[in-house]
């Protein structure tokens, strides 16, 4: 799943370089869905393969493509480099699945620690501090609700391969974008038109559903508790995680674990209960909610503006998660 073409008309030198490091390679068997894509469940069952490296990709195009700034664009390639396997899903493991933030550690020790990286950013006298936080960048991160390079990479991503737009739409959505200021004076990608907007923060929150919903925390955390069963039994080790997804599975499923590997592939049917029943794996999780909620140039946040997309936005971060859920 690759929307490359959309965000610029060609990918500059330095990023190719870049991008060909064996670190930044890693990426491409790090999948968007966070293991998600392996079950049967129907949402994920027919989506084109999606990955890290796609989507840090893309980042780094958009990035590119609205600032012309060489240290922006990097670090937007390489905000996602010590993504481990199965990404979020080690969140869970790491019980940090509200916040969402322990799978970003690391990213400035992997970088250093790649010969071939810093021998691209020498090249281009970019310099590590510069390009190691991507969130000092506010065209390529900002504080949520804000609309960022980053979000809208997976959004737009997301929202091709779960069906939800068309690439034909994603290209108008795209092409209506620009650097702008937003109601606190600070630099944000802004829409132009406010019903084209709309119709993003409408994707976009299609999108934040499927995040959150009951097949997507169930596959996360019966996948993170899998992980933890497996380094109990020194099946896989904590330094595993940052190999590529296959080779994960790989020892999942050469080991005491295969069945149960199988069985989270063959999950595909969600069941929900006030309490648990017996028999199954019973779930009661939570997860983070994301939601974008952008801003039109010179006007105000969707929210402002349509009062039933505020409704829709409200009711989506209100709605509970305090019930059981299990998968068959």
């Amino acid at each position: 799943m690759q929307l490359w073409n959309i965000y610029h008309h060609e990918i500059p030198t330095f990023l190719a370089e870049a991008a060909r490091t064996t670190a930044m390679q890693r990426l491409n068997d790090i999948g968007m869905n966070c293991g998600c894509e392996y079950t049967s469940f129907p949402i994920f069952a027919n989506i084109e393969p999606y990955s890290r490296y796609d989507h840090s990709m893309g980042v780094a195009l958009i990035v590119w493509h609205f600032t012309g700034d060489m240290m922006q664009a990097m670090s937007g390639l390489l905000h996602d480099i010590a993504t481990p396997a199965f990404a979020h899903v080690i969140d869970f493991l790491n019980e940090d699945h509200m916040t969402q933030e322990s799978t970003e550690q690391g990213t400035e020790n992997i970088i250093s620690s790649s010969v071939e990286l810093c021998e691209v950013l020498r090249r281009y006298d970019l310099s590590l501090q510069t390009v190691a936080d991507y969130h000092v960048y506010p065209i390529a991160d900002n504080e949520s609700p804000k609309l960022s390079a980053d979000r809208l990479e997976y959004t737009l991503g997301n929202a091709v391969n779960y069906g939800i737009i068309t690439r034909e739409e994603a290209a108008v959505l795209y092409g209506d974008l620009a650097v702008g200021e937003n109601e606190c004076g600070e630099t944000e990608l802004v829409f132009k038109h406010a019903e084209i907007a709309r119709a993003f923060a409408d994707a976009a929150l299609e999108c934040s559903k499927i995040y959150v919903a009951d097949s997507d925390r169930y596959a996360m955390q019966s996948l993170a508790e899998l992980l933890k069963c497996a380094i109990e039994r020194d099946i896989i080790s904590e330094t595993d995680l940052y190999l590529q997804e296959r080779d994960v599975i790989t020892k999942l499923k050469q080991s005491s674990l295969s069945d149960c590997w199988e069985q989270f592939c063959n999950y595909s049917e969600i069941i929900c209960s006030e309490t648990p029943e017996e028999g199954g794996n019973w779930l009661c999780v939570s997860a983070k909610k994301r939601s974008i909620d952008p801003y039109v140039m010179g006007t105000g946040r969707v929210s402002e503006i349509f009062a039933d997309f505020s409704e829709q936005l409200c009711k989506f971060r209100e709605s509970g998660q305090d019930y059981w859920i299990s998968a068959r």
